[in-house]
């Protein structure tokens, strides 16, 4: 489908250059609430997206039927009302390869996940405790292709599980929760991990304590992360630096944060649910390096941005069926990889030598507000006091504040307890100077 539509491009003489993608996916889900089975079933997925650079402008289309009549057309039609752009599609490149598609996990049949997920709800269970269960797979296909010669095709699976336990007690409500997602069906020790950082921090969070104040040592799990990481991330876009709004936008080659800080996307990576061997503008896909030893190397951009930047592309368009490409990430990985590997304790061992401090686990809004300029302040949702190296118990009404950009450049240290966690690959990490208060 997708050389037809390039053809017909061509033919109509309209338009200077187009790329399309194409997409196929089928995904299975399967859920228990309160320990029991809600659903099962199967749904799928397939369209076409196409882009066209006429007169200067771009113009883009969508279907998700079974012919693409009229995409053309179409495409051509909102390219007159497009921004003007000079845009240059890439060349056929050679693509690397990456192992993305793994036939146990496509093969799996609905109940065999059904199964891992009532292994869960079994292994978690516990008087007094909802369990809640998900696991989801999906297979897709994807093919991408330009009027320049350019472009891949490449097959992928992606299998995500997780659970959550709610232990409501009188007025005090505990809800702990942990996934795991990569290309393939998890392993016999990634389910018992799973069940063991749950167990373990559900054990820890029965014990209520006091929050402490003050400015005090606090460390962020993997999970707990995302409010220091979401604004550097926002940051390092090249879409945010051309709106003006990056923190560090003309600081490429500058020490911005601690020498300890190395920040790369890699979808290269073997096994992770956003690897590909090219991006969905017919870029090859190759590892970017965003931060080394503190320093800002480099921003992403698609396409778009890119052209608009004066810069290349680095190889991270994403595009849906229906709208125009935009700057993403693949496999953010923090830290050198060659420390902090393994399941670890929770903390990963951070938590010896502080008198009084914060474990946070969970927050709550993230995402919210003027996000990109670094600035936090949110409540917890689960979190432990440390004293004397040990953790006492679950805080409650406590919430954290600081400057994701000021604390970063202060790093206490490193947990031994490296894990991926959603599209992020991190340990635990020990940070100076973080603002509690008690609410």
């Amino acid at each position: 489908m997708i050389e037809q539509l390039l053809d017909e491009v061509r033919r109509s003489g309209k338009a200077a250059a187009a790329d399309c993608l194409w997409r196929q996916s089928e995904r299975t889900s399967v859920s228990f609430e309160s320990g029991r089975l809600k659903s099962a079933g199967v749904s799928q997925e397939a369209g076409v997206n196409l882009r066209v650079l006429a007169g200067g402008r771009v113009g883009v289309a969508g279907t998700t039927g079974a012919g693409a009549e009229g995409l053309v057309p179409r495409a051509l039609a909102a390219a007159e009302l497009g921004e003007p752009l000079d845009l240059t599609f890439p060349a056929r490149l050679p693509l690397p390869h990456v192992p993305t598609h793994f036939d146990r996990a496509a093969s799996a049949s609905l109940e065999a996940l059904i199964a891992i997920g009532q292994g869960l709800v079994e292994r978690l269970a516990r008087e007094g405790c909802q369990v809640n269960v998900s696991v989801e797979r999906e297979v897709a296909a994807t093919r991408v292709a330009n009027t320049a010669g350019a472009g891949g095709e490449y097959r992928s699976t992606g299998v995500g599980i997780s659970a959550e336990v709610w232990r409501i007690a009188g007025d005090d409500v505990l809800a702990v929760g942990d996934g795991q997602e990569s290309a393939d069906l998890p392993a016999q020790d990634t389910i018992d991990a799973l069940v063991r950082s749950i167990e373990t921090r559900l054990d820890l969070g029965l014990k209520v304590v006091a929050p402490p104040e003050g400015s005090l040592p606090v460390v962020f799990t993997p999970a707990g992360l995302s409010a220091l990481f979401l604004p550097v991330t926002q940051a390092l876009s090249g879409k945010a630096v051309l709106q003006g709004i990056s923190p560090l936008a003309g600081r490429i080659g500058e020490q911005v944060f601690d020498p300890a800080f190395t920040l790369r996307d890699d979808p290269l990576r073997g096994g992770r649910t956003a690897s590909r061997p090219v991006d969905d503008e017919c870029v090859p896909s190759r590892v970017t390096t965003l931060v080394e030893r503190g320093v800002v190397k480099q921003f992403v951009y698609d396409l778009e941005t890119a052209a608009r930047a004066g810069a290349r592309s680095t190889g991270h368009g994403a595009r849906g069926i229906f709208s125009k490409p935009g700057v993403a990430y693949t496999n953010l990985v923090f830290g050198e990889e060659g420390t902090g590997k393994g399941e670890g304790s929770l903390g990963g061992g951070l938590l010896a030598d502080i008198k009084d401090g914060l474990l946070v686990d969970d927050l709550i809004g993230v995402g919210q507000g003027n996000v990109i300029g670094g600035a936090f302040s949110h409540p917890v949702a689960l979190a432990y006091r440390i004293v004397n190296g040990e953790v006492t118990g679950r805080v409650k009404d406590a919430a954290v504040a600081g400057n994701s950009y000021d604390l970063l450049k202060r790093i206490g240290g490193f947990g031994d307890d490296r894990r991926w966690y959603g599209g992020r690959s991190t340990p635990s990490i020990l940070l100076e100077g973080v603002s509690v208060a008690r609410r």
